[in-house]
């Protein structure tokens, strides 16, 4: 798949989406680049393995090119030698609201407490229903995007966000 991606992401509140979910599947990720805006990722989810490159996001944080292909998951875990130092590891469930599905990232190590939704749309200005879950949005903000949970992980935040936004045990 390749093209533009556009998406919204918001913290989640309480763990109703995990009642709501369709399905769910565990994912790793490592980065071999995360500079500038681009990222070239490697992931590994529900057995198979994925390369994806991402370029610069607009303005907004909401739109940038995406590239991903599928590899075997052996060719996935030789790429994660030569990944940048921190792994994203995460469950993600999918919730159905509307004509859209969320897709909700429950992670943990580093990022234990954090819970992020993400919804992908045709345009920047679609319109969509918000499950009842889904709390302030956090979309452009790069404190949230997985490469950055990488080399600053959420469990360095302190308290920077606000409790309710908070899930699991914290330190």
């Amino acid at each position: 798949m390749s093209g533009l991606e556009i998406e919204r992401k918001f913290l989640v509140r309480g763990d109703a989406y995990k009642r709501q979910a369709s399905g769910s599947s565990r994912i790793k990720q490592g980065y071999i680049c995360s500079g500038r805006g681009r990222t070239v990722r490697v992931r590994i989810r529900d057995g198979r393995g994925y390369l994806t490159i991402k370029g610069p996001s607009d303005g907004h944080g909401m739109t940038r090119y995406e590239f991903e292909k599928e590899i075997t998951s052996g060719e996935a875990e030789e790429l994660f030698k030569l990944c940048e130092p921190g792994v994203i590891d995460k469950t993600r469930y999918l919730v159905s609201a509307g004509r859209h599905t969320f897709e909700v990232d429950e992670f943990y190590g580093e990022n234990t407490g954090l819970v992020m939704a993400e919804v992908e749309l045709g345009s920047e200005d679609e319109e969509f229903d918000k499950p009842e879950f889904i709390g302030d949005e956090v979309t452009g903000d790069r404190r949230f995007y997985n490469s950055s949970l990488r080399s600053y992980p959420f469990s360095l935040w302190g308290a920077s966000l606000p409790q309710e936004y908070r899930t699991g045990p914290q330190e």
